[in-house]
């Protein structure tokens, strides 16, 4: 049997005010050469119990277990430090390291690239001057980073999600820890650099390396896992081989997972079994088909034209005279890799970036011929749902405060808005007692859930989604798609839909436009 890297017994993590515990006695242990994959439920424990292995719990937090012993300087194996203890400092970046879920929470933005990638080899003094440079250069272009010394000097608000997500997995590598926590390592990227990463921890694990992989991409787990736990309510339900758990899973949890992903569910079947909506049939089979909507674009305008946009930042173009329309009741799925410009063409949409030339048109009206308030009169026929949620939400805020905020500019009653800020977030799978909870405690996927419950509070006709559902675990995602579906048949909203899972833009769209090098591919 190989080396022990990291071991944790009986773990329970609780909140104070909260009846249940987060984590609920888990054992787990992970083994030089070995790559040991959890995967679960957004809020099942999973980031918790990941990070209790390298003393990154967050303050309030209150741990017990029996034991928790991690790999430490010089190679020895033995207890962990307190929370706290300055003995963490020799062991995170060299021996133990995290890549984070949220890369843009876990960036300093007052910090360039080069700084937050070589922090580990400066911290610990394994390189100086160019040599560290050099081996920075080195672990960005490993992560699949393009032209990665253009982006040296650059800070995380200058980067898109996918170039952030490959900083982070550069700056958990760059000092060749022996232990590894992924915590959703490629979130953000496409298939051929999430493939990258994937390869590249496998690669890792293959030269002695352990690594723990939280997860919610089960196909990733199929072709990297050593083992896999799954976790439901805080505990771990059930264990074994990739190929077993994942092909023939005992526990009925991990058949649901396995069942609702989107991978081959043409465009209206229902990924789950009943509908989020209270005014549907709660007995509805997974199998039927939600009521489509005809698309309008041969007989009506356009709600949203995009007209030969183009955009450039300093000397480089991002933009090269993109095209394209959405029609009532429509579903655009726009792909490309990161970095393709898929996120400035829906700011220029929502007049957040002015294009350097072309028109945006919204109902055939060209925007930038109204006045400052008509313009804002028909900006409110949009809503946006960002790819970093965190980055949106007023720092300290609750839930409840974003929500009634958004409801108020909705118009919406200050009497009704506390009710329809429940049944915001009862639409979206979010429990109503987290509305209670600044959203910097919230996990990745209920802060993406609280995004789209924000973007629906004004009932709009366009909904431009930037990945909207790239932080969610595959039930809850499979809920949440289902619920735009819903959305779409009864209200007719239009939406241009951005993600990096091509199964998910197979299953929501009506066509598929693809983003390269700032044009719309052809053919």
């Amino acid at each position: 049997m190989s080396a022990v890297l990291a071991r944790v017994e009986s773990l329970t993590v609780r909140f104070p005010g909260q009846p249940r515990a987060a984590v609920d006695d888990v054992s787990l242990v992970v083994h030089a050469g070995e790559c040991v994959a959890l995967v679960g439920e957004s809020g099942s424990g999973k980031s918790l119990t990941a990070r209790a292995l390298l003393g990154l719990l967050p303050r309030a937090a209150i741990a017990t277990h029996t034991s928790l012993e991690i790999i430490a300087p010089g190679g020895t194996f033995g207890a962990a430090p307190e929370p706290g203890h300055r003995r963490w400092d020799a062991i995170r970046g060299a021996h133990g390291s995290l890549i984070p879920q949220d890369a843009l929470a876990a960036l300093d933005p007052l910090r360039r690239v080069e700084h937050e990638v070589g922090d580990a080899l400066r911290l610990h003094g394994l390189a100086t001057g160019a040599e560290r440079r050099h081996r920075v250069l080195a672990a960005l272009n490993a992560a699949g980073m393009p032209e990665p010394a253009r982006h040296l000097r650059q800070r995380s608000d200058e980067l898109s999600g996918g170039l952030r997500q490959r900083a982070l997995v550069a700056t958990a590598l760059i000092a060749d820890p022996e232990f590894i926590v992924a915590d959703e390592p490629t979130t953000a990227l496409d298939a051929g650099h999430r493939g990258n990463v994937l390869s590249r921890l496998r690669q890792r694990v293959d030269q002695g390396c352990g690594v723990l992989l939280i997860t919610h991409d089960l196909a990733s787990v199929r072709g990297v896992a050593d083992r896999v736990l799954v976790m439901r309510h805080g505990r771990i339900i059930e264990a074994g081989d990739p190929a077993r758990v994942l092909t023939h899973p005992a526990h009925p949890f991990t058949r649901e997972l396995l069942e609702s992903s989107p991978a081959g569910k043409p465009r209206g079947m229902r990924l789950t079994g009943a509908s989020d909506s209270p005014d549907d049939s709660q007995d509805l089979p997974a199998s039927a088909p939600v009521a489509p909507i005809a698309s309008p674009r041969a007989t009506c305008a356009p709600r949203l034209e995009l007209a030969d946009i183009s955009v450039s930042f300093g000397t480089h173009q991002v933009l090269r005279g993109v095209s394209l329309e959405l029609g009532a009741g429509e579903t655009v799925g726009l792909v490309g890799e990161s970095g393709s410009g898929k996120t400035t063409l829906l700011r220029v949409a929502l007049g957040l970036q002015r294009p350097d030339a072309g028109t945006v048109r919204i109902d055939s009206v060209d925007r930038s011929t109204l006045s400052a308030r008509a313009r804002l009169q028909l900006r409110k026929r949009l809503a946006f749902v960002p790819q970093d949620p965190l980055d949106s939400f007023p720092r300290g805020a609750t839930g409840g405060h974003i929500l009634a905020d958004a409801l108020r500019a909705a118009g919406i009653p200050r009497a009704s808005r506390t009710a329809q800020s429940a049944a915001l977030a009862t639409e979206v799978g979010l429990e109503t007692e987290l509305l209670r909870r600044p959203t910097q405690s919230l996990s990745g996927g209920q802060r993406q859930r609280l995004s789209i419950a924000r973007a629906l509070a004004r009932d709009p006709e366009v909904l431009l989604l930037d990945e909207p559902v790239s932080a969610l675990d595959v039930t809850v995602q499979a809920r949440v798609l289902d619920l735009l579906d819903d959305v779409q048949a009864r209200r007719g909203t239009s939406f241009l839909f951005v993600s990096h899972d091509v199964d998910v833009i197979h299953h929501m769209s009506d066509r598929v436009l693809r983003l390269e090098n700032g044009e719309i591919a052809r053919g």
